[in-house]
């Protein structure tokens, strides 16, 4: 189980520096794919485990993109956001034992809100911190909306393509 999530780690960094942090159309649409990999991991993580993946994602991130510890901080605080989402979105009766925060096993409706805040949540936060002004509030809305809806694409084309498989 755990090699699942280390493959998928490893894969979502490569594709994220490599290929998608050479995208930017406009200077206002940033893909921010790596994501995916705090968005899948199991309900039953602990919270601090959370903290740490999250801070070692961004962190990751940080050294390859020389972007000096703002992915730490946004995937840090959406690692530390993602339990007060999921209570906000559903309840606890609603998880099986050993299901995952994905379109096969929440559905589509829980998923694509569940992405949304959380990705909107690193987004504002992220893009906040990079720019470190307050004079140009349409400028980082229109940044932080294009970003999070072109990530959050991106993270729901990745559930189709990729589905989980059925436990057997």
């Amino acid at each position: 189980m755990y090699l699942k999530h280390v493959i998928r780690f490893f894969l979502l960094i490569l594709l994220q520096v490599i290929i998608l942090n050479q995208v930017n159309l406009n200077g206002y649409i940033d893909p921010y794919l790596y994501l995916l990999f705090i968005l899948l991991l199991p309900f039953e993580t602990p919270r601090w485990l959370l903290l740490v993946m999250g801070f070692f994602t961004g962190s990751i991130i940080d050294i390859f993109s020389n972007t000096g510890g703002i992915h730490a901080a946004a995937t840090t605080f959406m690692a530390f956001a993602r339990p007060g989402v999921i209570n906000l979105i559903s309840k606890k009766s609603e998880f099986d034992t050993g299901s995952e925060p994905c379109i096969t096993d929440m559905g589509s409706k829980w998923f694509y809100l569940y992405s949304l805040y959380l990705i909107l949540l690193h987004h504002a936060l992220l893009f906040t911190l990079e720019i470190f002004r307050f004079n140009k509030p349409v400028e980082l809305i229109y940044r932080i909306t294009l970003s999070a809806l072109v990530t959050l694409m991106l993270v729901i084309l990745s559930q189709y393509l990729f589905p989980k498989r059925p436990k057997k």
